[in-house]
């Protein structure tokens, strides 16, 4: 039986994060909603509590009966989830003379308690939260606290910890020893959760869950689709179809190169270049959603038209993973984010659906696709959007401005790859996404050749980040830029002036459109 700690998700940014923390210390975790607890689940082992955007006094905040649960396995409240432990139980919840948020220190800390195992004496936390915990409830004992923050941390021998920081955001120093003491030490996790266990347990399960039918896979040459095909093909083998739209707006030789990785992995694929369509359907749209709603439904279309001949097909696999389910609801049930593979199947394809990822985070996918011997290529590629280079030209869609930004993109990244930094790892490697955004209709003036030019600049984009949530922009080394922006006005028939974007996310988005 897998062990796992359930996550009730009251609604915080970061209880993704704490997932994240978790499944790092090889251990199976759950975020579910803040009401649904799985009850007599005897695989469950402990529960954390995530913090909330709302107050335990507001109307609509989010309450769970913690009876479920308290006195049968240990419990860690953070942030919300320290102060509904304590305002059900009898303490006192209060608003905070000031919003008390950023870097604190424990200046008081008990380091006798299995919690804080291992701790430092002032070690740095990051609290975010507009109310404090001015009074404990009877029978639990302070065991943590900052400058300003008494009752920073708390507990009682009923194996219930509560703390008021974050120890999933990377500001508290030691947060991943916190955790590690509570999941490993006072839950009693075995630690058996890892790539390996996965490959070998999910491929059990796909042979259970389809037999002998055929199934159908939409590839996108990402990381998740690909390594749901292998893992689906380690399980079926010939049983497995894939089908790689071409939309015409994917990288420079990106349809022929991913092709052939698929070939060398053995892949039964079906290639379709259906860029004409989309070209046409496209023609005069600047509208950036009209766009991706043009390309999504052209691209449900022509899969749906290639599914259609494989007549004796069963299933539709898709590469959904852990976060694409998180992020498409949240616990009100109101939309967050839309994904292209997430939301059910068109009735018309009469087919069930299977999701052997659905469980992992983006780096466990990654972690699988390495286990299973995949090209490195492959595994580390950076996040790409569906809707692809349409996304990155700004206004109407041409398949010249496509050659124009597929040309200055792809020197770009081969330049990232190419480059090795002062510490050994490719900027490619040490970037989370990257790529080139063409500016039309902007026009800039320039000179080349003694001549007056007047035509396209281009921006160029990488950022680093864990999980897309939030990004900040690379800080690319000067010559790197320089050397690129040369190569590319120099290189690439149309472009006069290239630019570098400095945005983080928020306030910006990673992608411009």
């Amino acid at each position: 039986m897998q062990q796992k700690i359930i996550i009730l998700d009251f609604g915080s940014q970061t209880t993704q994060l704490i997932g994240r923390r978790v499944r790092e210390l090889d251990t199976f975790c759950e975020i579910l909603p803040y009401n649904k607890f799985p009850k007599d689940d005897p695989s469950v082992i402990g529960v954390i509590l995530s913090g909330s955007p709302y107050s335990v006094h507001d109307p609509e905040a989010f309450k769970v009966d913690l009876s479920q649960f308290v006195g049968r396995i240990p419990v860690l409240g953070i942030c919300y989830g320290a102060q509904f432990i304590s305002h059900t139980l009898g303490g006192k919840v209060e608003k905070a003379d000031s919003r008390e948020y950023g870097r604190a220190h424990l200046e008081t800390i008990n380091l006798y308690n299995p919690l804080f195992k291992g701790f430092d004496r002032g070690s740095q936390v990051w609290m975010s939260h507009g109310d404090t915990i001015t009074a404990i409830p009877d029978g639990f004992e302070v065991i943590g606290s900052t400058k300003d923050v008494k009752n920073a941390a708390f507990w009682n021998q009923k194996d219930i910890w509560a703390v008021q920081f974050h120890p999933e955001v990377y500001h508290t120093l030691q947060g991943k020893t916190l955790l590690k003491n509570f999941v490993v030490d006072i839950c009693g996790s075995k630690q058996d959760w890892s790539a390996a266990s996965f490959v070998e347990t999910t491929v059990k399960e796909i042979k259970e869950q389809v037999g002998n039918d055929r199934v159908i896979l939409g590839l996108s040459g990402g990381v998740d689709s690909s390594v749901a095909a292998v893992l689906l093909n380690k399980a079926i083998g010939k049983n497995l179809t894939c089908i790689f739209v071409d939309h015409g707006m994917l990288r420079k030789n990106e349809f022929t190169q991913v092709m052939e990785d698929y070939k060398v992995l053995g892949l039964n694929v079906i290639g379709v270049d259906a860029s004409a369509k989309f070209f046409a359907d496209l023609a005069g749209v600047s509208d950036p959603e009209q766009k991706r709603k043009i390309i999504g439904r052209d691209f449900v279309e022509v899969f749906n038209a290639e599914a259609r001949k494989i007549t004796d097909a069963r299933w539709l696999a898709q590469g959904t993973i852990y976060p694409d389910r998180i992020e498409s609801l949240n616990i009100t049930g109101k939309v967050i984010k839309s994904h292209h593979n997430v939301g059910g199947l068109p009735k018309e394809m009469n087919l069930q659906l299977c999701e052997p990822l659905k469980w992992l985070f983006k780096d466990e996918v990654r972690r699988v696709g390495r286990q299973m011997g995949m090209p490195e290529h492959l595994i580390t590629r950076h996040p790409f959007p569906g809707p692809g280079l349409a996304v990155r030209i700004l206004g109407d869609i041409t398949p010249e401005k496509v050659r124009v930004l597929q040309d200055a993109d792809d020197i770009y990244i081969r330049g990232l790859r190419e480059y090795v930094d002062t510490d050994g790892e490719t900027l490619y490697n040490k970037v989370w996404q990257a790529g080139a955004i063409l500016l039309s209709p902007v026009r800039s003036v320039g000179v080349m050749g003694d001549e007056r030019t007047y035509e396209n600049p281009v921006a160029l984009r990488a950022v680093t980040s864990t999980d897309a949530m939030t990004a900040d922009w690379a800080h690319l080394p000067y010559d790197f830029l320089a050397k690129v922006s040369n190569e590319i006005i120099n290189k690439v028939r149309g472009v006069n002036r290239v630019c570098y974007d400095i945005s983080s996310k928020p306030p910006a988005t990673i992608e411009w459109e």
